[in-house]
């Protein structure tokens, strides 16, 4: 268990136990590695500054605190403006020793349009890069800040990264693009990505039984981002050959921590209470390639497992008999994808 204490209404202490000292937190999570259990910071300042649509919620590694750190922006999937929905991926970023931006972008289900999510959301990194600057706070370098996203987080991020210079917001070094969608909506979404920044690094990453967003705005991205070389395209496929079931749906990267709840419970927040889970496909999938992509930006390391159809890219971990779990598919820059199907990943097909 998880100690927390609360004060001011708008600050929380959320102190992780010894288990995060180089012990395993979670069952079949790695220690070490991207992914692994190899954890600095023992406390995260968590902040909330999201009463309105364009507001945010902050979380700074502590104990130690350092006095500056680097910045991931993390953007929450269609009505998941309840930050405990990924609490456990954000932890792990923080113990890493990074501090994470989570925007809220909108109000409720219905307020505001899609259209107008990529601005709330510049505005929510902006104030809290702002907020980070005054004392109290670790201080934000955002040379080589990182945008992850979920579903419409990921419609959201590849449209800032095309007019980060528009929204007056950090130029994206990396971007990972969980499950990208937008369902039936197309607010937001462009015609052709070319506009990404031409040295970003980029994942972007499906699920072979997406059945809400499925395939397609990903791989519009991965095709039409054709002056950003440095991307892959990964396939995250089920496994259920075990007691440890591997699924692939959209809701994988939930993960979520009740440390970070702010009580709302709307369709997104009760999907997330009943389908998240903590397993393979976080330590081998999104944390691992996340944590691989940081590395292999910020110091060079790692990029044998964030690129390039590597064994280590690909690998899922193995299961308790010592058989490998299935593999990630990877698509490299030069193949270009054809969907089949919108809903259908596994009818994915390539030219």
């Amino acid at each position: 268990m998880l100690v927390v204490s609360r004060f001011l209404a708008i600050m929380s202490i959320v102190t992780f136990k010894g288990a995060f000292l180089g012990a395993q937190p979670y069952e079949l999570q790695p220690v070490s590695g991207p992914g692994g259990s190899e954890y600095a910071h023992q406390k995260v300042q968590f902040w909330d500054k999201a009463t309105k649509a364009d507001g945010f919620w902050l979380f700074e590694p502590s104990d130690p605190m350092p006095d500056s750190a680097e910045v991931i922006v993390f953007m929450h999937g269609y009505g998941a403006y309840n930050p405990m929905a990924y609490g456990k991926w954000i932890k792990h970023l923080v113990a890493k020793g990074n501090i994470v931006i989570y925007p809220r972008y909108q109000y409720n289900l219905l307020f505001p349009r899609p259209n107008a999510f990529p601005a709330n959301a510049a505005k929510g990194i902006k104030d809290a890069l702002k907020l980070l600057q005054t004392p109290g706070h670790v201080q934000p370098k955002t040379e080589k800040i990182i945008y992850l996203g979920h579903s419409y987080g990921g419609v959201i991020n590849a449209n800032l990264g095309v007019n980060w210079k528009k929204y007056g917001i950090p130029e994206p070094a990396a971007m990972l693009l969980a499950e990208p969608g937008s369902g039936p909506f197309k607010g937001a979404r462009l015609d052709d990505y070319s506009g990404l920044p031409k040295d970003m690094n980029l994942l972007v990453i499906v699920g072979e039984d997406d059945y809400v967003v499925g395939a397609e705005f990903g791989s519009i991205v991965f095709n039409t981002a054709v002056n950003t070389p440095k991307r892959n395209f990964v396939i995250q496929r089920r496994d259920t050959t075990s007691q440890y079931g591997v699924w692939a749906s959209h809701s994988e990267p939930y993960c979520y921590d009740l440390d970070f709840d702010i009580g709302v419970r709307n369709f997104t927040a009760l999907r997330v209470l009943g389908t998240s889970r903590v397993n393979f496909v976080d330590f081998y999938c999104y944390w691992k390639l996340g944590d691989a992509l940081i590395d292999f930006t910020r110091t060079g390391q790692n990029g044998h497992i964030a690129f390039g159809n590597t064994a280590a890219q690909r690998f899922m971990g193995m299961h308790p008999d010592g058989r490998p779990v299935r593999p990630l598919d990877v698509i490299l820059p030069d193949v270009q994808i054809k969907l089949v199907s919108r809903r259908q990943n596994s009818s994915t097909t390539l030219d």
